[in-house]
This record gives C-alpha cells, structure tokens and sequence, in this order.
C-alpha cells in the first residue's frame, strides 16, 4: 500500500465533481458507503451506516487526507468522475491497487456538475408553477440566480421521500395528510413531484390552524389544477381523517405539536412518516439530572442537548412502534439549525427489536427526568407495552 497516495493523487483532480467509497474492508464498519460531490466549491460526504445517512463538508486539502485514510483503513473501492472520465480504484484484500480509466460517453458540463443538477428531480428548464410563483424559478422554468441554495434544498426534500416513495405499489392510491401546512410551498412541490413526475394516484390533505393561509391555499390548487389537494382548517391535536392515511408530512410543527402529528401517524397506522421538528421547549424545561450534569448547567449545551434528546426519543418511540426510522440532515446547518428530519417507515419489525428501542427510552427518560409528550400518549392508548418508571 506505499504507492496508494501516488495512485490516488493520479485518480484526483480539480474537475471531479463526484466520488464514491463501497466495498467496505469489514462486515463490521461504521459505513457502508460515502457518496462526495462537490457543491460550490466545497466536498459535501454523505456517510451511510445500515440505517442512517452522516453528512459533513471538507475542504479539498482535507478530502484528499480523507481519501487516503479511508482506502488505506476502511474501503476497497474508489469510483470518480470528472466531465471525461471516470477513475475507478480497486484495491485486493492483499492490498494491490488496481487503477482503471475509463471514458464517460455523456459528460454534463463543469456548471452542471457543481450544482449536482444531473441529479435534480425536479430539473430546470421544466416550467413548474409553483417554483415559478416562489420566485425559484422564472417564467422560462430557469433557476433565479440568488434561489439555487432553496432550489438545492427543495430537491434534497423530494431526494429524501423519492427514496422511499420508489419502493411502493405504483398502481395504489397515496394518501397523504400534510399537518401544519402553512403556506405550503413544499405540498405544492411534493403534490407535482408524486402526480406528474411519479405519476402516482393521491388524495392530499394540508391542515392549518389559519383561515387566511387555509383559504389562499386552496385558491392555488385551483390555480394549478391540483384537483385532488385541499386544504382545511384545523388543529393536529384533534384531527380526524375521515380515509385511510398512507403518509404523514410534518414540517416544523413547533414544539409537541410535532408529537401529535407523530401519534397520529402511528394511530393510523401510516406507512410512510416525514417530519422536520422545530421548536423543542419541552424537555428543555424538565431536564434534571444529578449524574449529567455535564449536560445542563450551561444554557447553550442544555438547549442543544434537550433538543436532540427529543428527537432521539421520538425516532425510537417510531421504532418501538413498528417502524424502521433514520434521521437525515435535511439542509445545511449554515442555513438553519433545525436540519433533522426524521424518516419513518412502517415494517414487520421483531418485538426484540421493539422492546429494545423503547428501553432506550425509558432509560432516557430516567436519566434525564423527563416526561415526552409522544411517550404519554402511545401509553395512555396503550400503543407501546411500557415499563411503569
């Protein structure tokens, strides 16, 4: 392995704009596989473990340093491309490097790779109205210059339900129930994404506690002809649905408003769950602990730790529920702070597996003092076999 910087230095250069790392050394590693592209000058690392995605961003003196630790330690396999080749490195479990350079028959432009547009679900040039009317795109379907970072942000939303979306019955019916909607920029998104582009069947339902956002809503899904999205007046906590719910978005519902929305979607037994949270006062307030202190003299530390608290108890909560959850980066932290979003989705998951996610929670809640509002009511309905605490 003396000569794999050499080989990686002739399998690197300014122009690549993406790179994978698979094949991992062993069964037992952290990640599975590393996806890099270049985004404006900078490397963005997604890291994928079994059940979650890592996302971090390196400089390109560090992703070379990177490069060299991870095929030397962690993978056997190097793919990159530029816009004319693609460079594969294959590396033997004796350590041999095997370097490949190969043609790449359709390049996209330098322009196009650095703004990953050859992977956008929702490509420019397509005239999407209500792209058009947030001021993302022009009339001409033609991305505004000072929107690429929302229009970035928007793909990586369908980017992350397409995922899941790809695995269901394409001839069934979706029913999807939008809580905490608002002026609803991405339900129109999402309403386009799943009938024109996946072509999908869906009755879609955004909820608001505002009549003014209600009424403009639903004076837009006329405009666009969105036959089958409506918007109604009314609140999380006391919502019925009058059909069967195949999905639930929730997209910074504040505080445990998030909960309710969750609780609903186990409830009603929802296949598919997205929500991005906001606003995480609750357990911030109840936190004491004399072992952890650590963690809640500073105010700062005390915020930041009670918020992720909540939302780890909420994907286990998910999990002790049926569901095989992750929590993704859902925009960059230079953006905005609340970038968790967790993806839940519903499976025949074993009551070993169950009774474990819901012992992390109890312990939690122990630890901490807490009482999450999520965790009282599946107990109160009796939708999780608790442990008295």
């Amino acid at each position: 392995m003396n000569d794999l910087k050499k080989v990686l230095e002739n399998s690197f250069n300014p122009e690549i704009y993406k790179i994978i790392l698979s094949k991992p050394r062993l069964k037992t590693s952290d990640y599975k596989k590393i996806v890099i592209s270049l985004i404006n000058e900078a490397y963005h690392l997604e890291k994928f473990t079994a059940t979650q995605v890592f996302n971090e961003n390196l400089s390109t003196g560090q992703l070379k340093e990177f490069l060299y630790q991870s095929l030397e330690n962690d993978f056997q396999q190097y793919n990159a491309w530029d816009e004319q080749f693609e460079y594969i490195i294959q590396i033997s479990k004796k350590g041999k490097s095997t370097v490949t350079k190969k043609a790449v028959k359709e390049a996209p432009s330098k322009a196009l790779c650095h703004n990953r547009e050859k992977n956008y679900i929702l490509q420019e040039g397509t005239i999407i109205a209500p792209l058009v009317d947030m001021g993302i795109f022009t009339k001409e379907g033609k991305v505004v210059k000072t929107m690429y970072d929302k229009f970035r942000q928007i793909n990586r939303f369908v980017e992350i339900i397409d995922d899941e979306i790809k695995h269901l019955d394409p001839g069934a019916q979706l029913n999807v129930i939008d809580f905490g909607c608002g002026k609803s920029y991405l339900t129109f998104i999402l309403y386009y994404y799943l009938t024109e582009i996946k072509k999908i069947k869906v009755r879609m339902v955004g909820l608001d506690l505002k009549s003014d956002v209600i009424d403009r809503c639903n004076a837009s899904a006329q405009k666009y002809s969105y036959d089958n999205l409506t918007f109604e007046l009314g609140n999380i906590h006391t919502f019925q649905a009058s059909f069967p719910v195949d999905m639930i978005i929730t997209l910074h519902a504040c505080d445990t408003a998030t909960d309710f929305a969750l609780y609903n979607a186990i409830k009603w037994d929802a296949k598919l769950i997205f929500s991005v949270p906001c606003c995480q006062h609750e357990l911030n307030a109840q936190m004491e602990t004399e072992t952890l202190s650590l963690l809640t003299k500073y105010g700062i530390i005390k915020e930041r730790t009670a918020a992720l608290i909540t939302d780890a108890i909420r994907g286990s909560l998910l999990e002790a529920c049926g569901y095989k959850v992750q929590l993704l980066e859902f925009v960059d932290l230079a953006h905005t702070p609340k970038n968790i979003l967790i993806r839940a989705k519903k499976t025949q998951s074993t009551e070993k597996r169950k009774a474990q996610a819901l012992a992390e929670v109890e312990n939690a809640i122990q630890a901490f003092s807490l009482k999450p509002t999520l965790f009282q009511l599946l107990e109160t309905d009796k939708l999780i076999n608790s442990n008295k605490i």
